[in-house]
């Protein structure tokens, strides 16, 4: 079976969209060329930095959102167990550390091939994700990096429902 090579054009660029959206929701944003844009979002819990990619070879654009938390060397391996904690139980995206510089941070991706053309409702439900997912974990990452907390209890803490009414 060969597959036939299709080329697609796109009506906008899907940087211009995401552009849209921060422009209406009044956040703070700087678009460093055609392909990249970074918005700054206030959260609960610290200002999240939000940088959404333009990836032509993949048709795909790519967020990543990170947050002011560094990682020593001491505490790495415990953040490791953490991390593989939560993203067992994330449907989508996923965290990452990056050690050089003992910063973690949010990914993913929305796959836009052939010539898929991102809606403001898609881009706002990426980003939408993407702050959930680090305003629920945000504090546990801070028990393990700040307290020396181990992972489980970490997470366990930052998982907790509470049910009735005081």
């Amino acid at each position: 079976m060969e597959l036939v090579e299709f080329e697609a054009s796109r009506e906008i660029h899907p940087v211009d969209v995401i552009e849209q959206v921060a422009h209406a929701n009044e956040w703070s944003f700087e678009r460093s060329n055609d392909d990249e844009i970074s918005i700054t979002v206030a959260g609960l819990w610290t200002e999240y930095q939000v940088s959404f990619s333009w990836m032509e070879d993949f048709e795909a654009l790519h967020l990543a959102c990170a947050f002011d938390l560094k990682v020593g060397e001491p505490r790495t391996l415990e953040v490791m167990r953490l991390l593989s904690m939560i993203n067992e139980q994330m449907l989508f995206g996923h965290f990452d550390l990056w050690e050089q510089e003992g910063a973690i941070m949010f990914r993913q991706s929305l796959l836009l091939a052939g010539g898929a053309e991102p809606t403001s409702k898609q881009v706002e439900g990426l980003l939408s994700n993407a702050l959930e997912a680090c305003e629920c974990y945000f504090q546990a990452f801070q028990f393990v990096v700040w307290s020396g907390t181990p992972a489980k209890d970490a997470l366990a803490s930052v998982l907790f429902e509470t049910k009735g009414n005081a």
